[in-house]
Order: C-alpha cells, then structure tokens, then sequence
C-alpha cells in the first residue's frame, strides 16, 4: 500500500530542499527506512496499512528488488523512501510496476522529496519495460490519492477490507485436539 502521509509541518528551507539526495537504497539503510516507516505507518493515521508495515517488508523487498528500492537522504539522514516491485503475470506481455510504499519525514512534506522519489521510481520502472504502474492506498487517504492524481495517476477504485478473528475457532479447536 502506498502511503503518503502529509501534515501542516513547516517546510524545509530552499537550501535543504535542494540539498536532499535520492539514491538506491544500500543494506545499511535497512534500519533507518524501518524506523522512519514505524513512524509514518501509525494505526491512528492509516489503520489498514500499519499492519502491513513490519521489518521484513522492508527487507524482503530490499533483497527481491533492490533496484527498485530509493532513499531520499540529506545530511546522511534517511528523509524519505520509495519502495516497490514488477510484476510479471502469465499469459501477458505486460510487465506492471508496484509502488508499495512512499514515505516522507513530515518537515519534508510539501518539498518536491515525494516527487523526486516518485520521478525517479518512474523512470526505472520506464527503463525496466514497466507498461502500467500501479499504487493503493486507503481510499480516505485523501493527500496520498491528490498526490498520485498529480503524478498521472487515474481511475481510483476504493478498497473493501474484510476481517475474521480466528481467536475463538483456534480456541475450539485446542480443546477438541485436547479431547481427543
């Protein structure tokens, strides 16, 4: 799911602005990029999508498809990332990219950092034979959705999210293994 979280934080001067970095992401990056991730991918401000955040989404997508995984960085600091994926589906000539998720420290909100990262996702995914792009996000995610409009994105369809608590089946089914 790709989150953009936005907030009314002051933005960063000029100079800081232009002084941020995107780069591939390196192995020593992987901590950082989790963190930062932990602190945008909060439950009060995107309940669906904070569950999906753990250290081994960061990980496996850095191993699976280092290539498509960016770092947004001034002053050694990790400042924002972009990570994502290709999908290549049986039977079709088309190869999809995936934007999984796209995050930005909140003092770096509204600076072009997001688009930078977005800009250079695009164009490897352009140079890689990517045909269609694709991103989610909750469809109350109202900055993200403007976000991605801007970018060229269109035709947004809204999410339904289901869940099953399995608790008291599991539970049933302990004490007739326990039964037996």
């Amino acid at each position: 799911m790709a989150e953009v979280a936005e907030s009314g934080s002051s933005q960063p001067t000029k100079n800081r602005k232009q002084a941020v970095k995107i780069r591939e992401m390196s192995i020593d990056d992987l901590g950082d990029v989790f963190h930062l991730g932990e602190q945008l991918f909060v439950a009060r401000t995107a309940p669906n999508t904070y569950r999906a955040w753990d250290e081994y989404e960061v990980a496996d997508l850095f191993y699976s498809d280092t290539e498509y995984c960016l770092v947004a960085e001034h002053e050694d600091e990790i400042v924002g990332f972009a990570l994502g994926t290709t999908i290549n589906k049986n039977r079709s000539a088309w190869k999809y990219g995936y934007l999984l998720w796209l995050g930005v420290l909140p003092e770096y909100q509204r600076s072009s950092v997001a688009e930078r990262l977005f800009y250079r996702f695009k164009n490897i995914m352009l140079h890689d034979g990517v045909r269609i792009l694709v991103v989610d996000t909750e469809a109350d995610n109202m900055p993200a959705i403007n976000f991605f409009k801007r970018q060229g994105f269109g035709n947004p369809q809204e999410h339904v999210y289901l869940t099953m608590n399995l608790d008291q089946e599991r539970q049933r089914m302990k004490k007739r293994e326990n039964n037996s």
